[in-house]
């Protein structure tokens, strides 16, 4: 099947091409597709992610059965990416077909919810690029409708899914390499295109802010390593320091937050220059009792130009892990969550209480 095998070169956004690093591009292989297991289709594809999205489902045993998208030219990129696919001139077409079981999005952001919930009354799961959510009000109407449908509602938060770092960083964290996690620290630069970028990128109505969409990987990040199942937010600031020529465009953001299970602080950017041969140095350190990890997420700064690497010290040994062989195994979770009604991908309660924070912080943030 052609589109089990390509390999996605270059991702297309809202007005226009938009060419991802390295990273992106691995990060889109479908590695080793198995029998299908289950039918998904997409609706509305405003942003690269779906790419990444779709293929992991089909590596984890999804067959692609249908798109929709308004955008000719967004439509057009999906197609030559999956030429077997169908082309549903409604989106009601895909949500009436009762013989596909997933819903994939990556749309407007502020569109994302309301999609959802017509997603899961029409008795389907819904698996959704971040932000999933953009308001506490819209949290409040998805989790209302999640609890009488039963349906999955799951985020792809990329930067823990996507990376094979920090998915081996799990893997160290859960066999007690370091000890009881304290403090997650994240930092999430991004560079900002703007040539490239749609005009809703830049109004917050659309995007809900900086720690709403970004910073929201990094809120999940530090809930998965302290293993939180409760938590609060300390301290938050965003602000627009950099780009006044688009007022409703918020450039940096910072988080402190605390647990049941540790503490975290986060730290959202889009200043990431164009001598880095990437779209952001992405970071992670976990800090244990007993040892901390760092991941290097998309760059080994002026070392390597590959990501994935993975860096400990504890009481035993210090080791530096290139991770770029680590399996990822969200898709093939997420396939056995939609047959078997389970939670091993990610609980609801924990793509829930990550969005809570995410949109807690957005709220309450301080302005620079």
């Amino acid at each position: 099947m052609p589109a089990r095998r390509h390999f996605i070169r270059s991702m297309v956004a809202a007005g226009g091409l938009m060419t991802f690093s390295s990273f992106r591009e691995k990060s889109a292989v479908i590695e080793k597709p198995g029998p299908a297991r289950i039918r998904f289709s997409v609706i509305n594809i405003n942003h690269g992610h779906i790419y990444g999205m779709a293929n992991a489902l089909i590596a984890g045993g999804g067959e692609l059965v249908g798109v929709y998208a308004k955008e000719p030219d967004l439509l057009a990129g999906f197609v030559k990416a999956y030429p077997t696919v169908k082309v549903a001139k409604d989106p009601r077409e895909i949500l009436e077909d009762n013989s596909i079981q997933v819903i994939l999005s990556s749309g407007i952001p502020s569109t994302r919810g309301p999609l959802g919930i017509e997603v899961m009354k029409h008795g389907k799961d819904y698996l959704v690029d971040k932000p999933g959510i953009t308001s506490l009000d819209q949290l409040a109407a998805v989790r209302k409708a999640q609890k009488e449908t039963k349906r999955i509602y799951s985020i792809m938060y990329s930067e823990r899914f996507e990376n094979r770092a920090t998915i081996k960083a799990g893997e160290l964290v859960k066999a007690g390499a370091i000890g009881k996690v304290v403090q997650t620290i994240g930092t999430g630069p991004h560079r900002m295109n703007p040539k490239s970028r749609p005009e809703w990128f830049f109004d917050k109505k659309y995007f809900g802010g900086i720690i709403t969409d970004i910073g929201s990987h990094q809120l999940d990040q530090f809930l998965h390593f302290t293993g939180s199942t409760e938590a609060e937010v300390v301290a938050s600031q965003v602000g627009n320091v950099n780009h006044p020529q688009y007022p409703e465009f918020e450039d940096f953001g910072d988080v402190m937050v605390k647990g049941n299970g540790g503490t975290g602080y986060l730290r959202v950017d889009w200043f990431t220059p164009n001598g880095l041969k990437t779209w952001g140095d992405g970071r992670l350190t976990i800090l244990g009792t007993e040892g901390f990890i760092e991941i290097r997420k998309n760059i080994d700064i002026a070392r390597l130009d590959r990501g994935n690497q993975l860096y400990m010290a504890n009481g035993k040994e210090t080791v530096h892990i290139d991770c770029n062989d680590v399996a990822l195994p969200f898709g093939r979770l997420f396939v056995d969550d939609v047959l078997n009604r389970t939670e091993t991908a990610m609980t609801q309660a924990h793509c829930f209480l990550a969005t809570e924070l995410a949109l807690k912080a957005q709220r309450n943030a301080r302005k620079l």
